[in-house]
Parts: C-alpha cells; sequence; structure tokens
C-alpha cells in the first residue's frame, strides 16, 4: 500500500469520532464549542431588560407555571424543581436584593393542589411585608389555585386573552369496580374501621364517604372564597359566593366583575409597575438555575405544560393521576 495513502487512512480515522461528535450536536465544521459549567445549582440573576445603561433599581420576575404541586415535578428522564421550593427561594432572593423595588408575579398554570396554592399563598403574603409590591400577571391560563395565589398580590393584571376563574374545590375519584366484576377480579380490605377505605377505586362510593368528602371540600371551598375577600376589598363575601361556582372567566368578564384589576399587555403591565415604584429606568431580573438561558422576558427557563391543561401529556398524566384522590384548587375540564 503506498505510504501517502495509508497517511490519509489514518488522518482519516482519527477524524471520524470528532466528526461523528459535531453530527450529533447538530454543529457544522468549525462550530464545535465546549463551555465549562459549574456544577452548582445556586440560582443565578439573568438580566431580561435594561432601560439604560447606567439603570441600578431591579424588577425581578419570578414564574409560577404548569400544574402546582407541593412535591418535584415530575419528568420524562428524572425529577425536577419543587415549585414551592424554587418559588421561596426566589422570593428570598428578591427580599434581600437592596436594589429589587418590585416583584412581577406571571402566572400561566390552571391551579393544583390546596395545600401547594396555600403555600405560595402564604410565602407571598410574608414578602409583602417587606415593603415591596408584588403584582400578578395573569398569562393565558390563571385558574383556580393560580387565581387563589394571585389574591395574595397586591394588584392582579390579566392579558387580553387571559383565562381566569375556577374558583373553588375539586376531589376527582374514579371507580373501576364495575370493569372488575366483568373480568372476576375482587378486592377484599381490611380495615380497622368503616371508613378506612373511603375513596377507594375498587367499591363504589356509599352515601356516608360522600358525606365526609363533602364537608372537606366544603371547609377549603370556604377557604378559598375568605382568601378573596381579604384579596378583594371591593368585592364582598356575596358578591364573591356568586362568582365562585366554578365557571371560567375571560379577561374582560374577570375585569367586570372586580376579580382583577386591569387588562394589559406583559410590556403594559412592567411600565405600570415602574410607575408603581417611581422609576423610569430599571433592570429587569429573573432568577434561574445554571444553564437555563433566558434571552428575554417572554422566555421560560424550562419548558412547563401551564396551559396545555386539555392534553395529555407526561407531567399531567404522572402527577395529577395519583393512587389516592386529592384535594385540588384546579381547573381540569379534560378530566
Amino acid at each position: 500500500m503506498p505510504t501517502g495513502y495509508r497517511r490519509r487512512s489514518l488522518r482519516s480515522a482519527r477524524l471520524a469520532p470528532i466528526l461523528l461528535v459535531m453530527a450529533l450536536s447538530g454543529c457544522t465544521a468549525g462550530s464545535l464549542l465546549v463551555t465549562p459549567v459549574s456544577a452548582k445549582r445556586k440560582l443565578v440573576e439573568t438580566e431580561l431588560s435594561r432601560d439604560s445603561l447606567f439603570a441600578l433599581t431591579k424588577i425581578a420576575m419570578i414564574d409560577v407555571t404548569g400544574v402546582i404541586a407541593n412535591a418535584p415535578r415530575r419528568q420524562l428522564l428524572g425529577g425536577g424543581e419543587h415549585p414551592v421550593s424554587l418559588l421561596l427561594e426566589q422570593l428570598d432572593r428578591a427580599r434581600r436584593d437592596p436594589w429589587v423595588k418590585a416583584v412581577v408575579l406571571r402566572l400561566n398554570s390552571p391551579g393544583g393542589t390546596v395545600v401547594a396554592s396555600e403555600l405560595i399563598y402564604d410565602e407571598i403574603t410574608r414578602f409583602r411585608k417587606s415593603g415591596k409590591p408584588i403584582v400578578a400577571v395573569m398569562m393565558d391560563v390563571a385558574a383556580s389555585g393560580a387565581y387563589y395565589i394571585a389574591c395574595a398580590c397586591d394588584e392582579i393584571i390579566a392579558q387580553p386573552s387571559t383565562v381566569t376563574g375556577s374558583i373553588g374545590v375539586i376531589m376527582q375519584m374514579f371507580d373501576v369496580s364495575g370493569t372488575m366484576n366483568l373480568i372476576g377480579v375482587k378486592t377484599d380490605a381490611i380495615t380497622s374501621g368503616p371508613f378506612k377505605d373511603s375513596g377507594s377505586p375498587f367499591r363504589a362510593m356509599r352515601p356516608e364517604d360522600r358525606e365526609i368528602f363533602q364537608g372537606i371540600v366544603n371547609d377549603m371551598y370556604e377557604r378559598f372564597v375568605a382568601a378573596i375577600v381579604r384579596g378583594r376589598p371591593a368585592l364582598d363575601e356575596a358578591a364573591v359566593r356568586r362568582l365562585a361556582d366554578g365557571r371560567i372567566y375571560t379577561a374582560q368578564q374577570a375585569l367586570d366583575e372586580g376579580l382583577i384589576d386591569r387588562i394589559a399587555s406583559l410590556r403594559v403591565a412592567i411600565d405600570l409597575v415602574k410607575e408603581r415604584i417611581g422609576a423610569k429606568r430599571v433592570r429587569l431580573v429573573t432568577y434561574n438555575r445554571p444553564l437555563e438561558y433566558r434571552p428575554n422576558y417572554y422566555a421560560l427557563g424550562h419548558t412547563e405544560p401551564g396551559g396545555n391543561i386539555n392534553l395529555l401529556n407526561i407531567e399531567f398524566a404522572a402527577g395529577l393521576i395519583p393512587p389516592a384522590p386529592r384535594f385540588m384548587y384546579l381547573w381540569a375540564p379534560a378530566r
């Protein structure tokens, strides 16, 4: 074999692995980039926009997206963030920074569990004691538990096409006993009391079971109504109860009924927050984990199924069809 041919073959063999890596990563020739990253998971501040080179005042934008639960989000390739824990970390960061003068809480969620919604409500109430205003800005959907959270804020602003409302509680259960009878399968639960297996999908619900669960749902509904009365002083309790029948509202309907304060685009909402704090030039910042790219304030750090509540997706299927019933502040017409 000629010497020149052997050299060319050896060179090609050495380049093959590099070319393969470049092809798999979507790189073209000459664009392979290796960037060292930190293994730390501490929040970093990302600047989304700046009105002036010399602007010092900050407004922090914090997102509440997807189904809200007091547990890490389930993802296809592993666990995700705990939404309540993440929000607390972000609020603490905003509270400790003397240059942050206000927070925009961007909501894009159909709601979630009762406990998670109430925990976030409590943390927002605690944040407001710092004297820094926090304004809720609703996006595609801000229903049920997300509206509960919004009621803790100083002001509620919705996009023109926002869907909100769905005020109330749902406890979704299912009964497979008929199917089991068809296939000849029986269950036999040994319990310490007559109500220990209440809510079991393997038997029909008895009237006394329903009475117990209805009492719990009613109690949680009262807490929801009370939160709205506290957060919307222009609405008395009778008005709230009239509106809190579970239906959803458009932004204009919500404004007409006093459930929100105004309708505005996200850009206008930020300008209104600037007026509230008396600042003409600000830096809009957010807090995210390392490697979560945020090019501007329309971008989320990671994909969330915030408004896709009518679609069967991984998080919805895994997180909202639990082995036991859950009490939810949730708008979920597809269930």
